[in-house]
């Protein structure tokens, strides 16, 4: 069964997105970050200036396969169809999207904004309402403790 993971109250939402794409993919894993176009074009922007020891080979889910198939991380539009060849779903979009059930992981990351942590609740409920388990990763108490 697919784990899902909420990681709430991310002051900076694409800063955290990139250390968790840093660390999972110093890992060996392959993600696919599912996420509106500007949030995308913020992401790659973010990707790219990390330092040059931190690169983290990216792609748009339009690339060719040559370049996909080298590439840890997937950058994909919500309306495009998941990825089976990226096993892990890192959502920035504002729903679940269809087909979520046949990653290993979901991984949502919430900021603090009001209506972000609004559509994270909707997201946890269709979750649990499918009879998914959440691993909640309470950002703010790690940042004061």
């Amino acid at each position: 069964m697919t784990e899902v993971a909420f990681h709430f109250g991310a002051p900076d939402r694409l800063a955290y997105t990139c250390r968790l794409l840093r660390k999972a993919t110093a890992t060996g894993a392959r993600l696919q970050v599912r996420a509106s176009a500007d949030t995308r074009v913020a992401l790659d922007a973010a990707l790219w200036n990390l330092g040059p020891t931190d690169f983290i080979s990216h792609c748009d889910a339009t690339a060719p396969d040559s370049v996909r198939s080298r590439s840890a991380v997937l950058l994909l539009d919500p309306d495009v169809s998941v990825q089976p060849e990226f096993p892990i779903l890192v959502n920035l979009a504002d729903d679940v999207p269809d087909g979520f059930e046949q990653f290993q992981r979901v991984i949502e990351i919430v900021s603090t904004d009001a209506q972000d942590r609004n559509l994270a609740r909707l997201r946890w409920k269709h979750y649990t309402e499918w009879g998914y388990t959440i691993t909640r990763h309470d950002l703010k108490s790690r940042a004061e403790g």
